[in-house]
C-alpha cells in the first residue's frame, strides 16, 4: 500500500502516547477571519506547534527509533535537516537512551542548532545540503549508524497520521483541509488519515513556489530534485522527493498550489493577530493556501489547516513579519 492503514496509524498512537502529546484543535471564528475568508465558512486549526520539539517531527522520529533493535539504538542513529527533523531525531534518541549525530547545513538557524544540543545530539555542519546528504550517508556507514530519513517511509508517515486521526476527532467532518508540503511526509500521513475517515474531503497540498519540488514531481510523474530553493520556509525546502512519498501524495491529494514567500509573511503576521501564535514561515504555508482563496469558494464549508511548527529566533520571527502587523 501506498500509505498507512488507519489500523497502522492507530496502532502508531498508541506507542507514541509516552512520547508525544496530542495536540488542540481550535475554531477560527474572529471578526477579523470573517472578513477576511467569508462570515459563513467554519474554520478550524490544528494547533501542532505546541507538540514536543515545536514540531510535528517528532511523531515520526519517536515512531522510527521505536521500530530499531536494541543494537541499532546502542549504534545510534544520524539524519539531515534544516532543523525541525534533527531537533526530533535528537529528541526521540534521548527518550530511548541512545545517541544522535545530526548533519545540518551552515546556514541552519543557531536557534535550531542549540536545540539539538539540549537534546544530547551532535552537530555536523556542512556547506550546503548536497554535502550534507552526503555526509550522512558517511555518517551512516562508517558508524553504523541508523538514518532516520527526513520525510520518508511508512513508519514516518504512521507518525504523521496520527495528526490527522487526531483531526478527525477534534474537528467536524470537513470538506476542505489545507496541508504543507516540503518532501511530503507531513502532508501523506495526515491525508492518509483524513482520506481513509472522511472519503469525500478535498485535501489541497500548499507548496512554497520558492521550493516547488513536489509540484515538479506532480508535473513529470515522478521523484524530481530541483537544482536549488528560494523560499523562507526552509523546512519545506529539500532538494528532493522520493518516489513514496510523491507516489503517496499525488493519490490522495486533489489540488495542489503555491504561495509565495510574501503570502507566507502575510499568513505568519495574520496567524499571530487572529490566534496569538508565533509560527515559523513552514508553519504559515498551509494557512497561506487558505487566506488566497476566494471567499465565495468557501461559502458554507468546513475547512481545516494546520500550524506545523514554531522553530524561529524571536529577532527571525520580527524580521519576517515587520510590516505586516
Amino acid at each position: 500500500m501506498l500509505y498507512p492503514t488507519l489500523k497502522a496509524i492507530s496502532a502508531a498512537r498508541n506507542r507514541l502516547q509516552k512520547y508525544t502529546d496530542c495536540t488542540p484543535s481550535i475554531e477560527l471564528n474572529s471578526i477579523a477571519s470573517q472578513k477576511r475568508l467569508g462570515k459563513s465558512a467554519q474554520i478550524y486549526v490544528k494547533l501542532e506547534l505546541f507538540q514536543k520539539t515545536g514540531s510535528f517531527k517528532a511523531r515520526g522520529a519517536v515512531n522510527n527509533l521505536l521500530h530499531l533493535s536494541e543494537d541499532q539504538l546502542r549504534y545510534g542513529v544520524t539524519g539531515v535537516s534544516a532543523g525541525n527533523h534533527a531537533i526530533a531525531v535528537a529528541y526521540a534518541a534521548c527518550c530511548l537512551g541512545s545517541s544522535a549525530k545530526l548533519v545540518m547545513p551552515k546556514s541552519a538557524q543557531p536557534s535550531r542548532i542549540e536545540q539539538c544540543k539540549d537534546y544530547g545530539g551532535e552537530v555536523v555542519l556542512a556547506s550546503n545540503v548536497v554535502e550534507a546528504f552526503e555526509q550522512v550517508e558517511s555518517i551512516a556507514s562508517a558508524e553504523q549508524r541508523a538514518f532516520i530519513h527526513p520525510f520518508s517511509g511508512m513508519h514516518t508517515l504512521e507518525g504523521s497520521g496520527v495528526v490527522g486521526l487526531e483531526i478527525t476527532e477534534q474537528m467536524p467532518q470537513l470538506d476542505i483541509m489545507f496541508l504543507p508540503i516540503g518532501g511530503g511526509g507531513l502532508c501523506a500521513g495526515i491525508a492518509a488519515a483524513l482520506r481513509q475517515s472522511w472519503p469525500e474531503v478535498k485535501i489541497i497540498g500548499v507548496e512554497p513556489e520558492g521550493s516547488a519540488v513536489m509540484t515538479k514531481s506532480f508535473s513529470e510523474g515522478k521523484s524530481a530534485t530541483l537544482a536549488e530553493s528560494n523560499t523562507i520556509a526552509d523546512s519545506l525546502a529539500p532538494p528532493t522527493t522520493t518516489e513514496s512519498t510523491f507516489q503517496a501524495c499525488h493519490a490522495l491529494l486533489d489540488d495542489l498550489i503555491l504561495v509565495s514567500d510574501e503570502q507566507i509573511r502575510e499568513s505568519m503576521a495574520f496567524i499571530q493577530r487572529e490566534l496569538k501564535c508565533a509560527v515559523e514561515p513552514a508553519g504559515a504555508v498551509a494557512t497561506a493556501g487558505l487566506l488566497m482563496q476566494e471567499p465565495s469558494s468557501l461559502d458554507g464549508k468546513k475547512i481545516g489547516t494546520i500550524l506545523c511548527g514554531a522553530n524561529i529566533s524571536t529577532s527571525l520571527y520580527c524580521d519576517y513579519v515587520d510590516g505586516q502587523l
